[in-house]
């Protein structure tokens, strides 16, 4: 699942913060157990169920977070498998790794990406896992996400390039899922495919409740359920 102003429509000034040029240090002494960021709370054994659109096709995506973890550069990461249907014909799953440092910030630290045509595999390059081949981890959602703030979500050159910025905190949004106040908006892009941007909504003790391209290929996604085990 893949990123100014609050319409989605306005261009909006930020201050790159983050993790900088420099590739970000990670000791995992800073890095607690559970991931429990209220906009990216990571419960194992719960299911957020999307659906949506691309190119005016039926999209269907489930994000599940699993019961199992990774070492990463050191750090247990939880990890999350994305999948992706479009016309009910699997497109992509991936196996993603997630961390929370103590100050709350949420790392993100590799993927393990397949994807499909026709049922088969017919590529991984969307994998990438911090530390190796010089890929660099990011962070996927801050401890105290400010409007203004920018930061680098994965850094693996002239591959993966993704960045995000914090647009607002007073978003109002309405989802299948349900009607929410005050949602965090962020967006984000990638230096790699210029005038490509997504936009993503996020609710306090939710989650991901909308992303909706703003510029590039078309794909909207909501949130329709959550499940636990």
């Amino acid at each position: 699942m893949n990123e100014t102003g609050n319409t989605g429509e306005e261009d909006t000034e930020v201050d790159e913060e983050s993790t900088g040029e420099d590739s970000p240090a990670i000791d995992p002494a800073n890095f607690v157990e559970e991931v429990d960021n209220p906009y990216f709370p990571l419960e194992p054994g719960t299911t957020f169920v999307y659906e949506g659109e691309s190119e005016l096709k039926e999209v269907d995506a489930q994000m599940y977070v699993t019961n199992q973890t990774k070492e990463v550069m050191g750090v247990n990461a939880t990890v999350v498998r994305d999948t992706e249907w479009i016309d009910g014909e699997i497109v992509e799953e991936s196996y993603n790794w997630y961390a929370q440092d103590t100050d709350g910030n949420v790392w993100y630290l590799g993927k393990d990406a397949k994807d499909y045509d026709n049922g088969e595999v017919i590529d991984t390059v969307g994998s990438w896992e911090a530390g190796v081949d010089g890929a660099e981890p990011g962070i996927i959602m801050l401890g105290d996400p400010q409007p203004g703030l920018a930061y680098r979500e994965v850094y693996y050159e002239d591959r993966i390039e993704d960045q995000a910025a914090v647009v607002s905190l007073g978003e109002n949004v309405t989802v299948p899922y349900g009607s929410f106040e005050n949602s965090l908006l962020i967006q984000e892009w990638s230096d790699l495919e210029l005038g490509y941007e997504v936009n993503k909504y996020y609710v306090e003790d939710v989650g991901l409740v909308k992303e909706m391209t703003v510029r590039g290929a078309i794909e909207d996604l909501e949130l329709v359920d959550i499940t636990t085990e």
